[in-house]
């Protein structure tokens, strides 16, 4: 199923429609995407995002207190695995939410699940208005009446990712949307606003939750010169200025939130993918871009840095067009989900064409694979690191297996 360096391996931990649930008995969801690990005594959970919007063959089950709207199929398990990486628990940790895409981890311990859609309620089946972020406790005892609440404040868009500064409690979220192509924003919370578990449920269901903290855009500029789009940057070290307008609508009631702000107030990216914090700030990918969906330079992949003490964003890593996708080499494509790495630098999931890999991107020097897919052409996604590096678990999406990796990560 994997190809690894020498003296690397890995092991099955869930499969989807063949592991079952131990809360119910269902098998295991279809489409793992974002996934997280946290402590605990005798091992280590993993919140694993379901990438479900309708089709899919196994949905998250409905459960009573943890789902959001029973006409959608997505959600959340929670794995528990013991020291060894081996599978011993998984149920649903919210469930009724579309298209859960990728997330963030918080500094209070917590995963932020992302819903990719702005889906209304009426269609396909759902009955509740979608495209919003949901916390998730690693403890499933927590989730019951606390998971399914939408965190309206962080706005109602496609939504990919998000990574969270531990000083400021100031969370970075990214949009992965096309016609216009899609923004990065953050959520500056308000005053007294400490961060702690359910804080932001209790924002979310007090006076003014929907508007709770500031929900602002990015701009990028290049001295003075507002930056439209980050395809304009071709070379690794490239570094602008970045400043931030407030949100008008965040439930985007009549216009999308991507749509609502000046052209020139806001800097877009086709395929504004994952995010991770570590270094002291925010990496982002951008999966990749073409001049015919509205970017200046074509590409198929960057991993930008912002740095929020400076006010500056940089781009690390840029993937070339890959002209050839089915070839095994070096040319890869499509960056995804990202993580960072305890072992320096930054694991990102292939989402491309052709052959899929983990890829390793240093800091310095040219980026490597660390996995290849030999099962078949699905993507890999959630890559994530134990708190003590020993493993990493990542997963490829279709049927949906969720992967533990181990080796000589020092070497």
């Amino acid at each position: 199923m994997l190809a690894l360096p020498r003296g690397f391996r890995y092991t099955v931990v869930a499969q989807a429609g063949v592991t079952r649930l131990t809360d119910g008995g269902e098998p295991t969801p279809s489409d793992t995407d974002g996934t997280a690990c946290f402590d605990r005594p005798d091992g280590w959970t993993l919140v694993n995002n379901h990438e479900i919007g309708g089709g899919e063959a196994h949905r998250v089950p409905a459960r009573p207190g943890l789902t959001y709207d029973p006409g959608a199929g997505g959600g959340t398990t929670n794995v528990e695995v013991d020291r060894a990486g081996r599978r011993t628990g998984e149920y649903v940790s919210v469930a009724g939410t579309h298209n859960n895409c990728a997330g963030g981890v918080t500094p209070w311990g917590t995963w932020l699940t992302c819903e990719e859609t702005e889906a209304r309620a009426g269609t396909n089946g759902l009955t509740k208005d979608h495209g919003f972020v949901f916390e998730v406790s690693p403890a499933g005892r927590e989730n019951a009446g606390n998971s399914p609440t939408p965190l309206r404040f962080l706005g109602r868009f496609s939504h990919e990712a998000c990574a969270v500064d531990p000083a400021t409690r100031t969370i970075y979220l990214t949009e992965d949307a096309a016609g216009p192509n899609g923004l990065l924003y953050r959520w500056v919370p308000p005053s007294g606003f400490d961060g702690r578990r359910w804080e932001l449920k209790a924002l979310a269901e007090g006076p003014g939750g929907d508007t709770a903290g500031r929900l602002q855009a990015m701009r990028a500029l290049d001295g003075d010169r507002p930056v439209p789009d980050l395809s304009e940057a071709t070379r690794p070290g490239t570094t602008y200025r970045v400043e931030w307008t407030d949100v008008p609508d965040r439930l985007a009631r009549t216009l999308s939130t991507r749509v609502q702000l000046p052209p020139d107030r806001v800097t877009r990216s086709r395929k504004f993918e994952g995010a991770w914090w570590g270094e002291g700030g925010a990496f982002v990918v951008a999966s990749y871009a073409r001049l015919e969906d509205g970017s200046r330079n074509p590409h198929d992949g960057q991993i930008w840095f912002h740095d929020p003490r400076r006010g500056t964003l940089e781009l690390r890593t840029i993937f070339g067009v890959n002209a050839d996708p089915a070839a095994d080499g070096t040319n890869f494509d499509g960056p995804d989900n990202i993580t960072v790495s305890p072992y320096g630098g930054t694991i990102v999931a292939e989402d491309g064409e052709g052959v899929q890999h983990l890829v390793g991107v240093p800091r310095t020097g040219a980026p490597y694979a660390l996995a290849r897919n030999d099962l078949n052409d699905s993507e890999f996604a959630g890559p994530t690191f134990t708190g003590d590096g020993r493993f990493l678990f990542a997963g490829i999406q279709n049927p949906g297996y969720l992967l533990a990796v181990t080796g000589p990560w020092r070497r």
